[in-house]
């Protein structure tokens, strides 16, 4: 599924295309500024994104096999909540919660 894809999908449920593409560049848009600035989102049930560090290392190029320096960088995270796992692991299914 792409955005558009996804903007249709919500469409069906809040009357038209207009308003969920605004809603969907929104929440996008907010965990992007949120995750940016170090912050984490957790979203119940669904998961949570976070910020990552990954220090400075020495990786080798598969080709040659010279070493090669990598910056340290950050980068985005995303960890499943357990409803997503379960959804998944169930094949898509409406999972059971099993408390």
């Amino acid at each position: 599924m792409n955005k558009r894809e996804l903007v249709d999908a919500i469409a069906d449920r809040v009357g038209d295309k207009k308003t969920a593409n605004e809603a969907v560049n929104a929440v996008l848009e907010a965990i992007q500024t949120a995750v940016a600035s170090g912050d984490k989102v957790s979203i119940t049930g669904f998961g949570a994104f976070e910020m990552v560090h990954k220090p400075a290392r020495t990786a080798r190029n598969p080709s040659t096999g010279d070493p090669i320096k990598v910056a340290e960088s950050w980068a985005p995270k995303f960890r499943p909540g357990a409803d997503f796992k379960e959804l998944v692991n169930a094949g898509g299914k409406k999972a059971a919660r099993k408390r």
